[in-house]
């Protein structure tokens, strides 16, 4: 018999079928209106959730559901889940890491050479009939200065992109230095700011992270400096990035998060020098089913007795 899965997240019928063709009951509930309706009729039999790093799952939902055995997250962000909750009950949490780092990365460098070239702003002008108003000189990105905060999978093959293909020099900040990593370590997310031409936002979201791009950063990063975030919205202050932005204090931006995402806040949706794209970095084909196959490998091998493939490391007490 199917084992009973909540799928609490929007997921396309192309991976729905592949998760449930592993020997999964799905129950899909994305919204929060579906959700309440659903959760308080399946809690008796539902044995595991999807979930994702942006909508989580909260110590009072995780009270909500009896018989939760594992909660799986299809990307490799966790940060809302309640972990201490799932260890206090014994329930496994799983993500997904490396299943879309090389999306991600060429997404990145699409946003990178979007912002620095003004692409998006180039082909609306020509296509308003102001060819020549399209054509005012844009900075190159050969050669400058690539700052990274988060050297991890996807932070990694930014770099090796930047260094490989564009000569850049490369700096980076992490919570604690690579020695493995040829590229220099710099103490500080300000350090980090002042340095760069372009400084990417490749970091996990969650407390520890939160607003670690605040007004004092952009400042660093000055009237010449790019900002790109693949990372969370919420690593950014959105009122300071703004303002930069229409202060002219840095020189353009390019995200693909939000800080409470789907919404966008007018202010910043009207920002002068900013592309924005609907978290769509780890969207190809490829990584999409890699997510989904992930998933499915993680439930077989929990509901089979066996270690899950990729589990999220529980709080030590």
């Amino acid at each position: 018999m199917p084992i009973p899965l909540l799928v609490q997240i929007p997921l396309d019928p192309l991976r729905l079928a592949r998760i449930a063709a592993a020997g999964f009951e799905i129950h899909h509930a994305p919204t929060p209106a579906e959700r309440a309706e659903m959760i308080p009729r399946l809690a008796p039999v539902l044995r595991a959730v999807l979930t994702n790093g942006a909508t989580g799952m909260s110590a009072e939902a995780i009270a909500t559901l009896p018989k939760l055995e594992i909660i799986c997250c299809i990307g490799v962000g966790h940060e809302t889940v309640d972990l201490r909750a799932a260890k206090a009950r014994g329930i496994r949490v799983t993500n997904g890491p490396a299943t879309n780092d090389v999306t991600v990365a060429d997404h990145t460098w699409a946003l990178i050479l979007s912002i620095a070239r003004n692409i998006p702003g180039a082909d609306a002008a020509v296509r308003q009939g102001e060819w020549m108003n399209a054509r005012g000189p844009r900075p190159i990105v050969f050669g400058k200065r690539l700052g990274i905060i988060g050297l991890g999978n996807i932070g990694r093959q930014i770099a090796e992109r930047g260094e490989r293909g564009f000569d850049m020099e490369i700096a980076y900040h992490n919570r604690a230095r690579r020695p493995e990593s040829p590229y220099a370590y710099l103490p500080s997310v300000k350090a980090l700011a002042e340095w760069a031409d372009y400084l990417v936002i490749a970091a996990p979201g969650g407390a520890g992270t939160r607003h670690l791009v605040n007004a004092e950063v952009l400042e660093a990063l000055g009237p010449q400096g790019f900002l790109i975030n693949i990372g969370r919205g919420s690593v950014v202050d959105t009122e300071a990035l703004v303002a930069a932005l229409h202060d002219g204090r840095i020189a353009g931006a390019a995200i693909d998060v939000v800080d409470g995402e789907p919404e966008v806040p007018p202010a910043l949706a009207a920002a002068p020098r900013l592309i924005i794209t609907p978290h769509i970095a780890g969207r190809s084909p490829e990584a999409m089913m890699a997510t989904a196959s992930l998933v499915a490998a993680n439930l077989q091998a929990h509901f089979a007795g066996e270690p899950v493939k990729t589990p999220v490391p529980m709080p030590v007490d």
